[in-house]
């Protein structure tokens, strides 16, 4: 069987108009529908569903442009490098005197990307997770962005509800808001075993505004060399992070 007999048409229709969006910046529905050889009352029906989600919008002249949503992404993936670049010292002050893995996290809609990391010293240790995506509600250093946030904000985040994770303990965004309450009185998160099994990690938001996270950085471990009495000890480096941090991103 032929690869394109698994396409999913309507899919491929949205994600061509992506592309195009890219490249032309403006596309009025009847350009839509020529491209994708469709009717005018496909092309529309795609471009108004797409609006319903935030990827675009309807400007001057019934032209459609990218959203809000679809600029976001843009923006982040122009600003990563950079927020590597100024967060790296930070990581590396934070890496040599923990000695475990440490990582720097944005988030991704209702993910968190690893973006940067640096792998622990020791025998026993977590791996680099750079590049990789998770339910942010399964990390330490998602449940610390996320409750920086409102709790509407975090609900229109999981449109659908939570994505279901091994592992993950909140089975609703009523336990999601219920943990964040946690992490707010805390002042950082806590994951043992929710993005995976054996490892253990804190994270704290970081950011210029605290209202206003960028990222969240972290110390993960393995669950063998944890225990809640350890996080004293790996809270007071953590937060001296935390605040260069916000040294460093103010600047």
């Amino acid at each position: 069987m032929e690869q394109n007999s698994y396409r999913i048409e309507a899919v491929d229709r949205a994600m061509v108009l992506l592309m195009l969006l890219s490249e032309r910046g403006a596309l009025s529905v009847t350009e839509a529908a020529t491209s994708l050889g469709v009717a005018p009352s496909t092309a529309h029906r795609l471009l108004t569903t797409m609006a319903g989600r935030g990827f675009v919008e309807q400007g001057e002249r019934k032209l459609y442009r990218p959203g809000p949503q679809l600029r976001g992404l843009r923006a982040q993936q122009r600003s990563i490098p950079a927020l590597v670049a100024r967060m790296r010292p930070v990581l590396q002050t934070l890496h040599d005197e923990v000695r475990e893995t440490v990582h720097l996290v944005v988030l991704a809609g209702p993910d968190v990307q690893f973006v940067y990391g640096i792998e622990g010293q020791q025998a026993l240790r977590i791996g680099l997770r750079i590049g990789s995506r998770i339910p942010a509600y399964c990390t330490s250093g998602g449940k610390a962005i996320f409750a920086a946030l409102s709790d509407d904000a975090v609900d229109e985040l999981h449109p659908d509800g939570l994505q279901p994770w091994p592992g993950g303990n909140a089975g609703s965004l009523a336990d999601l808001h219920a943990e964040l309450d946690r992490v707010r009185r805390r002042g950082y998160g806590v994951n043992t075993e929710e993005s995976e099994r054996g490892v253990a990690a804190l994270g704290v938001a970081v950011g210029a505004d605290a209202a206003q996270p960028v990222g969240a950085i972290s110390i993960s471990l393995p669950t063998a060399r944890y225990a809640p009495d350890d996080e004293p000890r790996l809270l007071v480096p953590l937060r001296a992070a935390q605040a260069e941090a916000v040294r460093v991103l103010a600047g």
